[in-house]
């Protein structure tokens, strides 16, 4: 991907519309050029109503950085046992902005307004995340419960 790539308003506005048109609500934008590049760099597009099933990473080299470039994203950390340990409001330009997710911390993220689009990196190569790293105590995406695991996670930003 030997391209420039201009980040302006308008590409994360296309980002977004295109997340809404995902029947997951969200949608990826790669900077990197395959799957196997050592370090993925990606603008990561959520919509409200979007499930990310909590996970870890376990890779020792899969700390994830992200940043809110629009939008706000409300981030939970849980325990090994799905207790919310902490949880986060970020956006763009505003006090918390960001977060830094050491390995083997579960954690999920919930769009919180439309437009909501954050810049993530991490180690590649691409790796699927495994069973022993999706949090056994909730629901897989699709699954019947998923959407009442979505509520419950967004109870937590409700005075937000």
């Amino acid at each position: 991907m030997n391209q420039v790539h201009i980040l302006n308003q308008q590409s994360l506005r296309d980002l977004s519309e295109q997340a809404k048109q995902n029947t997951r609500l969200r949608k990826n934008f790669n900077f990197h050029a395959s799957n196997e590049s050592s370090c993925h760099r990606l603008l990561n597009a959520l919509e409200p109503g979007t499930y990310v099933q909590p996970h870890c990473h376990l890779s020792p080299e899969k700390d994830e950085t992200l940043v809110v470039v629009a939008g706000r994203i409300g981030v939970l950390l849980f325990d090994a046992d799905g207790n919310v340990q902490q949880s986060v409001v970020l956006a763009a330009a505003t006090e918390n902005f960001g977060i830094h997710i050491p390995t083997g911390v579960f954690h999920s993220m919930v769009a919180l307004t439309t437009g909501s689009v954050f810049f993530e990196a991490k180690a590649g190569p691409y790796t699927a995340i495994t069973d022993s790293e999706r949090a056994s105590w909730a629901p897989k995406e699709g699954d019947s419960e998923a959407q009442n695991f979505l509520n419950k996670m967004l109870k937590h930003f409700e005075s937000n």
